[in-house]
């Protein structure tokens, strides 16, 4: 939010929840339940499913069970279509061209000294990366925080003010807090037994992901964090040989990918048709 505000636009305007807020806020909890539930599934499986795109799917199945397709703001909700697509591509393609360039400028540097350098290198990508994460994910998260308070107070519209510093506190502690507890087996699945990368190679990654992640947040489409670090690692593995990816994992996280919305969606719609009949 420090950056931008663009995804948050983008996700206030992508879904309708107009009409009787009480159902609203229904209907947009059991969206919430949805996502969650899809994202403990896939935690346990250790599948790196976009838990930005979990969110996504939950709340506009619940704006379906709301308001009817009405409850979709097509020319909002195409920009998650374009993220997507760019995530993938973008992610890749840079991957690749940063592992050349860095293999390029570090081809007669002593391998030790490099990797000193690779390693300091890769702390500042963290620390970049943490903070893009919050200018993603935590945009997209504050954001139902923010329609979820509006709608307990009768409104459908959130305040266009900004975001308040105890929402922005408590969304970040949650998402570190997550990543600390759970992210174990996630970041096995990507890190180490999708490409096993050297210490360049995980620079390469990074640089891929914090350029993917800028331009995303600061032209407000919603992309999923771990799909762009993702598809960065396949393009840095895929750029020594296309044989140094194990596909079959990185085939098992596309179906994920492609599973999430459907799955996601009809939660969020069944759970809210359910919440708002039982009211």
């Amino acid at each position: 939010t420090f950056i931008s505000t663009a995804v948050a636009k983008t996700m206030f305007g992508m879904v309708d929840f107009s009409g009787n807020t009480d159902a609203a806020l229904l209907a947009l909890v059991a969206a919430m339940i949805g996502a969650i539930g899809w994202g403990i599934f896939c935690w346990f499986f250790g599948i790196p499913c976009s838990k930005s795109h979990s969110l996504i799917a939950g709340i506009t199945g619940g704006a379906v069970a709301m308001n009817g397709w009405a409850g979709v703001v097509p020319s909002e909700w195409v920009k998650v279509i374009y993220g997507m697509v760019f995530s993938l591509l973008a992610g890749f393609a840079l991957g690749w061209v940063f592992t050349k360039i860095i293999e390029r400028v570090f081809e007669m540097a002593n391998r030790q000294a490099a990797n000193i350098v690779f390693t300091a290198i890769q702390d500042l990508c963290a620390v970049a990366l943490s903070f893009l994460h919050g200018a993603q994910d935590g945009q997209k998260f504050m954001s139902i925080a923010m329609l979820g308070i509006a709608l307990s107070f009768g409104s459908s519209t959130p305040d266009a003010g900004g975001f308040p510093m105890w929402v922005m506190i408590t969304c970040s502690l949650a998402i570190s807090a997550g990543t600390v507890v759970g992210g174990k087996r996630i970041i096995k699945s990507v890190g180490m037994d999708m490409v096993k990368l050297e210490k360049y190679q995980g620079v390469a990654a990074n640089f891929s992901t914090v350029f993917t992640l800028l331009f995303a947040s600061l032209t407000g489409m919603p992309v999923s964090t771990g799909h762009c670090n993702t598809s960065a690692i396949m393009g840095v593995g895929a750029s020594r040989s296309i044989k140094r990816v194990n596909w079959s994992i990185a085939k098992n996280m596309l179906l994920a990918w492609v599973i999430t919305f459907p799955a996601c969606g009809l939660i969020g719609f069944v759970l809210a048709k359910l919440f708002m009949m039982l009211a």
